[in-house]
């Protein structure tokens, strides 16, 4: 059986860095990478870290075989030296940062990678691919969780992305709150809970309506969610309650004026005595329709489109940047911290330490990064990074519920505005501290928008 790699699915560059850098006998200089993002996308007010758990899976497998260096040999991508090396390539360095589901901002070291700039620079374009992409739609579910409340939604949005991304939006989507997929993948291999029961392909299928539904109440059972809008949502909706009795589970609205035909059916629902049956709608939901029928007698929603394309934002910017090495490849070596100095791509040199400043109400005040020393906590403020490699060495074991969990907990920490889908800025001012512990300028507040690179 052929084993999987991801060591491929990374950009040319990278194998041409390590490449030259062997060459040039600095490929073993410890270097520091950092993952963070300049800013949110327009009106988003905070950014959600997902992607972790399937990051560490991409490092373990991260992987060269004879079949990958033969291709990279004969593209002439790599010479025989760096061959050699990446035959044995396995991450031997310390990764720390945001532990899944927190919360970010502008600025957060979200993810930081210290190793040889070799075994660092390699894995580039693999984290930032997980963590671009789950971010966002991470974002995306939690507004839309948000504006639920305590309504289920259900991500349903396997038919409108790429058929591996759709596993992994499901997962991001789980993590911000969302309590069940359409996607069966993702139920096995994330044991994300899964639904589904009929498209309108199914009624069509029958002579009538009513034979459609006895097949599916034969075959479900009368829990079942019954899809009404076919043919006429009145006359479905009686059809289905008479032949369960009233014990109908759920009927699925996908089409017309939601918060309209909710109401009706509600109405209709309770004047036949299926008080019980559930209502469920879906037809290209957001996190703004979702606000709209706050007050529509709605159970749950199924989101599938807008959730996957991460709401308008596909991807959350983040970069990879190096940001301190050795000054030489002796183990003792100093390290410098660097950055670069270009005009809306200046990024901020050495390590960072990152903190949630709390206020006494338990209510979060602001994200404080300390450049090179952690920033002083009085008493009640949280620190945000935990260690996931040590020596190559995983520590982080926490699991999707826990990430679940640590996605909760943070947002009910943030001021309620962070909570609105209107435009606006972060909910949480980030602020930079130098070596001293004094305020410094922050190069990530109100940056221009320019394309990263």
């Amino acid at each position: 059986m052929r084993r999987m790699t991801t060591a491929l699915l990374t950009d040319h560059y990278e194998l041409t860095m390590v490449q030259a850098a062997l060459e040039a006998g600095t490929a073993n200089r410890r270097s520091l990478f950092d993952l963070f993002t300049r800013r949110l996308p327009s009106g988003r007010r905070y950014g959600v870290s997902a992607g972790l758990g399937r990051a560490i899976d991409a490092i373990g497998n991260f992987r060269f075989g004879d079949e990958e260096l033969s291709f990279l040999l004969e593209k002439k991508i790599i010479k025989d030296n760096l061959a050699e090396y990446l035959a044995n390539y396995r991450f031997s360095g310390d990764i720390w940062g945001y532990p899944e589901g927190e919360i970010y901002f502008p600025g957060s070291p979200v993810l930081s990678v210290e190793g040889t700039f070799a075994e660092a620079c390699l894995l580039e374009t693999v984290l930032l691919s997980i963590y671009n992409h789950d971010s966002a739609i991470a974002a995306a579910a939690s507004r839309m969780t948000a504006m639920a409340g305590d309504r289920a939604c259900a991500e349903m949005g396997a038919r409108r992305t790429q058929e591996h991304s759709a596993v992994a939006a499901a997962r991001a989507a789980y993590v911000a709150g969302f309590a069940s997929t359409s996607n069966l993948e993702a139920g096995r291999t994330y044991g994300i809970p899964t639904i589904g029961t009929a498209a309108h392909s199914f009624t069509l299928l029958f002579d009538t309506e009513e034979d459609a539904f006895r097949a599916q109440l034969a075959a479900l059972g009368e829990d079942t969610t019954l899809l009404v809008d076919t043919y006429d949502e009145e006359a479905a909706i009686r059809l289905g309650v008479e032949l369960t009795e009233g014990r109908l589970g759920s009927i699925r609205l996908d089409s017309g004026d939601l918060a309209i035909m909710a109401r009706q059916a509600r109405d209709l629902l309770d004047d036949l005595g299926a008080t019980q049956t559930r209502i469920m709608v879906t037809s290209d939901l957001d996190e703004w329709q979702i606000a709209a029928l706050q007050g529509a007698p709605v159970d749950g929603y199924g989101v599938g489109t807008s959730l996957v394309t991460g709401s308008g934002h596909p991807t959350c910017g983040f970069v990879y940047k190096l940001v301190a090495r050795a000054e030489s490849e002796d183990p003792d070596a100093p390290w410098v911290p660097v950055g670069k100095k270009s005009k809306g791509k200046n990024t901020l040199g050495g390590r960072k330490f990152a903190m949630r400043r709390l206020g006494e109400n338990g209510r979060a005040e602001s994200e404080v990064i300390g450049l090179g020393t952690p920033p002083v906590n009085d008493g009640n403020d949280r620190e945000l990074l935990v260690p996931i490699y040590e020596k190559g060495e995983l520590v982080y074991h926490a699991t999707l519920d826990d990430a679940r969990r640590r996605h909760a907990e943070s947002l009910a920490e943030l001021p309620l505005a962070a909570r609105r889908i209107s435009d606006g800025d972060p909910a949480l001012e980030t602020i930079i501290l130098d070596e001293t512990g004094d305020e410094t300028t922050n190069p990530y507040q109100a940056a221009p928008v320019v394309t990263n690179l």
